[in-house]
């Protein structure tokens, strides 16, 4: 057999093990000798089956041996467990931005990271839920472009989209450009959210990725180092309600005791939180004010009260009128 065979017989045999072995699908010698013929028409005996495994083990590949009354060999340490798999295939699945193309596509990747039985579990196990999906497959060249803008340290221009009723994205400002500097993006509420300056406004901003359209990396330098530096990004995620903008005011809430966790998941562990009777606690917040903010608080209904500041509450009373207004 030439050298060359012999490297490729070796890689094989690795191919086999990686896609058909684990805990609970054990090959011995002579069934990996079998598959080695069958579906690469490769000889090997059994001294050279074991010489491969002693140097696919030497390369690093966890191989355990097994002996006894059903011998035989299995992968047993990969880069990812199944459990970990099914995680990212639940993320994979939940987000709204990734369609369902690409849901499909990245699902049966992951499927490569296993061995083919658990594969197979890994597929029964995945069912694409009835909840909306992006249909914008430029958001993945969006993103690479944004990654490459700022890794090169430059300015990208691009027009923002809105929806139409006819579910149609159409560009805002008779398709103006904007021309920003990237920072950061994020991922909120099941969306993509670039954190940029906006030099003509002077400020951070957020953009929602799947709206951007016409992208381009521009050859300017990215400006608004200081102003994306003085920005708590943890505390902007925790203050802002769907990445809507408005003006930030620290307030405080009247909740009963059982909102505790619902507070602390939206809020954090260190904010201020004290006992207000035997059935109640106040928490002082920071927080964007917006009608995401006060939709959230009605959300939660009668047992939450913003208590203080008062023009916040009237500013409330206004959108709660608003919505009377409607059914009136």
């Amino acid at each position: 057999m030439a050298a060359n065979d012999q490297k490729l017989r070796t890689l094989y045999l690795m191919q086999i093990l990686l896609e058909e072995t684990d805990e609970s699908h054990i090959l011995n010698a002579s069934e990996l000798i079998g598959r080695l013929k069958v579906k690469y028409n490769m000889e090997a005996d059994r001294r050279t089956v074991y010489g491969d495994i002693d140097v696919l083990e030497r390369f690093g590949l966890s191989i355990t041996q097994l002996k006894g009354k059903n011998p035989g060999y299995y992968v047993d340490s990969r880069d990812f467990e199944l459990a970990e798999l099914k995680l990212l295939v639940d993320a994979v699945q939940s987000s709204k931005f990734i369609t369902e193309k690409k849901t499909r596509e990245l699902i049966r990747k992951l499927e490569t990271l296993c061995s083919r039985q658990e594969a197979e579990q890994l597929s029964r196990e995945v069912l694409l839920y009835n909840r909306p999906k992006t249909k914008n497959e430029t958001i993945y060249y969006n993103v690479d472009n944004i990654h490459s803008a700022m890794a090169g340290n430059r300015q990208i221009t691009f027009q923002y989209a809105e929806w139409t009723t006819k579910a149609e994205l159409r560009p805002k400002k008779n398709g103006a450009f904007y021309v920003v500097s990237p920072w950061r993006l994020t991922w909120d509420n099941e969306n993509y959210y670039l954190i940029a300056y906006d030099e003509e406004a002077g400020k951070i901003k957020h953009y929602r990725v799947d709206k951007m359209q016409k992208m381009q990396i521009l050859e300017t330098e990215r400006k608004g180092e200081d102003a994306f530096e003085a920005v708590n990004l943890t505390a902007f995620a925790k203050k802002t309600f769907g990445m809507f903008g408005g003006k930030d005011r620290e307030v405080t809430l009247l909740c009963r005791n059982e909102l505790a966790g619902v507070v602390i998941d939206r809020f954090g562990q260190d904010i201020w939180m004290i006992p207000e009777g035997p059935e109640h606690f106040k928490a002082k917040v920071m927080v964007t004010i917006s009608p995401q903010f006060f939709g959230w608080v009605t959300g939660i209904g009668g047992k939450m009260k913003i208590a203080e500041p008062s023009d916040v509450q009237a500013e409330y009373r206004e959108y709660i009128r608003g919505i009377i207004g409607l059914y009136e």
